[in-house]
């Protein structure tokens, strides 16, 4: 599970600071409206819509400071704050704050989805099923999806428009779902990896005496 959060919060930081740079470059100004384009006059993110971004900051220049400060402490938070005992309601926070700054839409929901998919079941987590354990051996597979995805979309994207043109919305619909599926299945297959182990180094009597799917609360 910190394999992923690690992995993808890293990533979900990189793209806000993305955002980040394109407000910084334009310069001390008002946004039109609080949602607004962080990169509005480039061709290359026409395929992107410009990145839309929501602040509420009055300044774009000031919002992309900020973005960037927020984004890299989403990183770190991500890589050693999530072990700490609320580590997934820090990871939640800070991408409500990374959003209202002028992160984008994209980076902070990925943040607020690995916040919800690492907290930590309370009790002895239920049985295993087989469906569990075949999702247990699914999470490293899926982390190689998600994170193919979201490379896809920034830079891929704009790799490609610059090698053989804009890609089609197909293509960049296909990498959205391939980069949020990857996540959503990482995070389910990382959570039963988790179940086993637990269960598995549970007290043998203990697991013996528990029905099938009971959890307790303490």
């Amino acid at each position: 599970m910190r394999t992923v959060v690690g992995v993808f919060g890293v990533l979900a930081a990189l793209a806000g600071m993305e955002h980040g740079a394109g407000e910084i470059l334009q310069g001390p100004v008002a946004p039109g409206a609080p949602v607004f384009r962080s990169w509005p006059a480039y061709e290359a993110f026409e395929i992107l819509d410009g990145e839309p971004a929501f602040t509420v900051l009055p300044d774009l220049l000031v919002s992309g400071v900020a973005t960037v400060v927020v984004a890299a402490m989403l990183a770190a938070w991500a890589v050693a704050g999530v072990r700490r005992r609320h580590g997934s309601l820090g990871l939640v926070a800070l991408s409500v704050l990374l959003f209202v700054v002028g992160g984008g839409f994209g980076p902070p929901l990925l943040g607020m989805i690995l916040g919800v998919g690492s907290s930590k079941p309370a009790g002895l987590p239920r049985r295993p099923t087989r469906a569990s354990r075949v999702m247990a051996g699914v999470w490293p597979w899926a982390l190689g999806a998600g994170v193919l995805g979201y490379l896809g979309l920034v830079p891929g994207t704009l790799v490609l428009h610059g090698v053989w043109g804009a890609p089609s919305p197909t293509f960049v619909y296909g990498l959205m779902v391939m980069a949020f599926g990857g996540v959503l299945l990482a995070l389910a297959g990382a959570r039963s990896r988790y179940r086993l182990a637990v269960w598995d180094g549970a007290p043998r009597a203990l697991r013996r005496s528990l029905p099938f799917g009971f959890q307790p609360s303490n």
